[in-house]
């Protein structure tokens, strides 16, 4: 006969792999618990919209220096690829025919001269027989226009003289502005003829130097719809500061100036121009060299901003976030962007400040699902980008 101690074992047994199967699953469980999701807490930040061009440099002025009277040039006086300054003598043409007219043009002045003397001292004692009537009206008549026409002869021989004078000071062909010059174009022996088509040498001013860049007009009617409505106020528009990036991808040591901005659209490209003005003590900048120019036009005192990667695309195309809201549930709003401002977007509407838009984690979570939201440090902001 068996001890009845062995029923009770065997029922703490059983029960023992009961609570083992329903710890395995056998039995109900409670519900999964909230994804954690990274959120951006939205508040206005200040925003300075900036557009990066291309285009390239242009020289202040250039002057090309061409003959203004005929001859052959007797010596280069000038050294090439330096600099000049406004009068400086670049050229000297045979000034031989040119002086020996200027002498004689002096010469026909002092005859002129003397005969002006003898015409007027005639008039004068003329004057004098004339009321005594010892000299006949007409003979005095003609002595007073003798003597107005020896002071036309005068004059004739003095603008001559002066026509002389400036014909011999022409056989220096002197720079028309300061600047560094180029390659000269003819050599000792050349024949130079004034008017002619073809330049001696061209001189350019380099310091300061004129940067030409061009915005499509679209993007300007944007911006001014943008200062029309508020949300965009302008940066000083005639004398913005502009940064240069050069061909190699260096930035330029010296900012510039917005100068002007063309007042017609090109019909071809759709675009206007824009020049700006930069310091050039280094001559580093050169007439037609390609750059981009990064322009501030315009800033925004409450602009708010996305990390692009919180933005996604509905079925519709629209630009969409995921935003917690009463309850910690998510819900999916559309919004619109206009640019982009570093790694994120501006947001003109859809959002609002205090807004908790989901960053990180949107992989695990579907509108309408609730979720555990743990606040995110915001992105830094960047000057956004037009275009």
């Amino acid at each position: 006969m068996r001890p009845r101690t062995e029923r009770p074992v065997a029922l703490i047994a059983l029960s023992a792999l009961l609570l083992a199967a329903c710890g395995r699953g056998g039995g109900p469980q409670g519900p999964p618990p909230a994804p954690e999701v990274g959120v951006l807490t939205l508040a206005p930040q200040k925003l300075e919209l900036s557009t990066e061009l291309t285009g390239r440099t242009a020289a202040l002025r250039i002057a090309e220096v061409r003959p203004q009277v005929d001859g052959i040039i007797q010596r280069r006086l000038f050294t090439e690829g330096a600099e000049v300054k406004s009068g400086q003598a670049l050229y000297q043409i045979d000034a031989g025919p040119y002086r020996a007219t200027f002498s004689r043009a002096e010469a026909e002045l002092v005859s002129s001269k003397a005969q002006l003397d003898a015409a007027l001292m005639q008039a004068e004692r003329s004057a004098t027989l004339v009321k005594s009537g010892l000299v006949s009206k007409q003979d005095n008549d003609n002595s007073q226009a003798g003597a107005r026409s020896a002071q036309a002869a005068v004059s004739a021989a003095q603008a001559m003289l002066d026509s002389t004078r400036i014909d011999l000071a022409y056989t220096q062909v002197r720079s028309p502005i300061d600047g560094r010059i180029g390659r000269s174009l003819v050599t000792e022996g050349a024949l130079v003829k004034k008017g002619q088509d073809a330049a001696l040498a061209t001189v350019a001013q380099l310091d300061p130097i004129y940067v030409d860049v061009t915005q499509s007009s679209t993007d300007l009617l944007r911006l001014q719809r943008d200062f029309a409505e508020g949300r965009l106020q302008r940066s000083g528009a005639e004398q913005a500061s502009v940064e240069l990036i050069l061909e190699d991808g260096s930035r330029y040591a010296h900012a510039g100036t917005l100068k002007f901005s063309e007042v017609t659209v090109d019909p071809g490209t759709g675009s206007v121009l824009l020049r700006a003005q930069f310091p050039n003590p280094e001559r580093l900048l050169l007439p037609g060299m390609f750059v981009r120019a990064r322009l501030v036009q315009a800033s925004s005192a409450a602009a708010l901003l996305v990390p692009q990667a919180a933005v996604s695309r509905n079925a519709r195309g629209e630009a969409v976030v995921l935003v917690v809201g009463e309850g910690d549930k998510a819900s999916e709003r559309v919004i619109q962007v206009d640019r982009s401002a570093g790694s994120q977007w501006l947001v003109t509407s859809g959002l609002s400040a205090g807004d908790r838009v989901i960053v990180e984690g949107l992989q695990k979570v579907r509108p309408g699902a609730v979720v555990r939201p743990v606040p995110v440090s915001s992105v830094p902001v960047t000057a956004a980008q037009g275009g």
